[in-house]
């Protein structure tokens, strides 16, 4: 009887799903317990050939389902729809399990029928050096998470990340889910599907974090680039707005306001680069929020 389904969503990402593949099925946990459904975003790499190439060395346990519709909210939902399990553990493309990861993560749902969401660690794989320059309150951005050294409830706004984070599956007769005009759709950067999400789990279930069910997330040489960071910057403030749908003149001066506050103070802190990186990246920030409101009603 399968109780977990662990859902890999993917796009153009053929070896890297092959190694996630290969990381569930080191799991310590009853392998007839455990489906893999591997949900492919219309990619056009040799996807297909790894996933059913696996399948074909370790039978019906793993599915491959094409999934036409680009949107990671899409492939999200589609595994949903597809899942088998008591429970669904989404597992990032680009991410390894931890052998316990699995046995660990059911552990926490099964010790309170509250429990409706559960998170782990994320530890990051750097393809090249780590930057010196990020600034640590924005780490976050790379999919990096360590929460806590203890199994404990998350309390709102703190929300568990994508590459790393399970749910109920019965919580979905309850609500609805992924917003499907939130998240990553092709090379975008669109994201907050998440915690838009699990903002309306928390109206009738708790969210937990666990440290014992870690996953290593790979983070390309590409996205250490500051170009990539403000860039994955500038969409969270798209992303924001959008989930906000706040399109009010008061949001859009809000944001302006703010915006050209933070370019004056990046001229007084040009020779002191910590400093002057926060304020680009609020003024990345403001800019993608203002892109956000008059993309969603239209305007621009």
């Amino acid at each position: 009887m399968i109780s977990v389904t662990v859902a890999i969503c993917t796009h153009n990402r053929a070896k890297d799903t092959g190694d996630a593949i290969e990381s569930v099925l080191k799991q310590n946990y009853a392998s007839e317990e455990i489906e893999i459904v591997v949900v492919d975003n219309r990619s056009t790499d040799d996807t297909a050939k790894v996933v059913n190439d696996l399948s074909k060395r370790h039978g019906s346990r793993i599915r491959y389902i094409f999934e036409d519709k680009l949107g990671l909210s899409v492939a999200r939902n589609r595994a949903i729809r597809e899942a088998r399990g008591k429970y669904i553990l989404f597992l990032d493309d680009d991410a390894l399990a931890s052998r316990d990861w699995v046995r660990n993560i059911v552990e926490v749902f099964e010790s309170d029928k509250a429990i409706g969401c559960v998170g782990g660690r994320i530890d990051p794989i750097w393809e090249a050096k780590e930057p010196d320059w990020i600034p640590e309150e924005h780490r976050s951005v790379f999919t990096i998470l360590d929460y806590a050294n203890e199994v404990k409830e998350m309390p709102a706004p703190s929300i568990p990340y994508g590459a790393n984070v399970a749910f109920r599956l019965s919580v979905f007769l309850h609500i609805k889910l992924f917003r499907e005009d939130l998240g990553r759709v092709g090379t975008n950067l669109l994201s907050s599907e998440e915690s838009e999400l699990i903002a309306r789990l928390r109206t009738g279930y708790k969210v937990y974090y666990t440290p014992f069910a870690p996953v290593q997330h790979k983070i390309a040489k590409e996205r250490t680039t500051k170009k990539w960071f403000l860039k994955r910057i500038f969409w969270q403030g798209v992303s924001d707005a959008v989930k906000r749908n706040d399109t009010s003149f008061i949001a859009v001066l809000k944001h302006t306001v703010r915006m050209f506050q933070a370019i004056l103070s990046s001229l007084f802190s040009i020779f002191h680069f910590k400093t002057f990186i926060r304020q680009v990246v609020k003024i990345c920030y403001r800019n993608g929020s203002l892109v956000g409101i008059l993309r969603y009603n239209g305007r621009g």
